[in-house]
């Protein structure tokens, strides 16, 4: 059964983000530097725990915007903003304004998206951009049993979906061409290979991660009967690879950073 859009919003905030989310953002903590910026907009900003962390680092004449992607979202990022009386105006639309740096979680961002959505991002910002996203070479071990396990459930004619799951995830140099693209200069990337461990299959497909985040996205090409019988025996699948051993995937972090107008 679906899940409602306030209960996805918990999900979120309480697993999500404190696992999944926080490898990313740890390597723009790590990698981006903030260079005088006075106003500077955060872009699917979530449950607002990276935009409120930002908040503590910098100046309070410095004006941070955040866009959740629910309204949900938005009320708990808005409580958490109240609760420590920090100075983020969160909001679900993009403001009109030009800010200085636009950051961007684009995490969850499908890749046949992607382009648009760094040109949104891109149009809002009049000097640094910087978004971190999963790269080639992510989720493979995950791909590989799953098509395996179609290929048990005789759903073999749906095997070049995960094919496309595959192939469909951009490298960091082709985001790299559309973001000079789209005019941006100075492009840098920063790559991070970060590893996801969980007891069995059984733990891995009922996270909140993978049952609410991933497979919604991955499995769109299955009728609600065969992502049920698809996910039940990706997890038999996975217990009979790894033997009694850790269920482990890895995913290419990849934060990259571009500047407008730079020479």
């Amino acid at each position: 059964m679906s899940k409602t859009e306030k209960e996805l919003a918990f999900l979120r905030d309480l697993y999500v983000e404190t696992d999944w989310t926080e490898r990313f953002t740890n390597l723009l903590d790590d990698n981006f530097k903030f260079a005088g910026e006075e106003k500077i907009l955060y872009v699917n900003a979530g449950a607002g725990n990276h935009a409120l962390a930002i908040r503590e680092k910098l100046d309070d004449e410095i004006e941070i915007f955040g866009v959740s992607e629910s309204r949900e979202l938005l009320n708990i990022a808005r409580a958490k903003a109240d609760a420590i009386a920090a100075n983020v105006d969160f909001s679900v639309v993009y403001p009109v304004d030009k800010f200085d740096a636009v950051l961007a979680d684009a995490s969850f961002v499908k890749p046949s998206e992607l382009k648009i959505f760094l040109s949104e991002i891109v149009g809002s910002s009049n000097k640094q951009v910087a978004f971190f996203f999963p790269t080639a070479s992510s989720f493979g071990e995950i791909f590989s049993l799953l098509w395996e396990t179609l290929l048990n459930l005789d759903l073999l004619e749906k095997s070049a979906e995960v094919e496309r799951l595959i192939t469909e995830l951009p490298t960091a140099l082709k985001i790299e061409e559309t973001m000079k693209d789209l005019g941006l200069t100075k492009v840098e990337t920063m790559v991070k290979s970060e590893f996801f461990d969980y007891d069995n299959g059984a733990a891995f497909v009922n996270s909140p991660l993978a049952a609410d985040f991933l497979f919604p996205a991955w499995l769109d090409f299955l009728d609600e009967n065969e992502r049920e019988r698809v996910i039940e025996k990706l997890a038999e699948t996975i217990d009979e690879d790894i033997a009694g051993m850790n269920f482990q995937f890895s995913v290419k972090a990849t934060l990259l950073v571009g500047e407008i107008g730079a020479k």
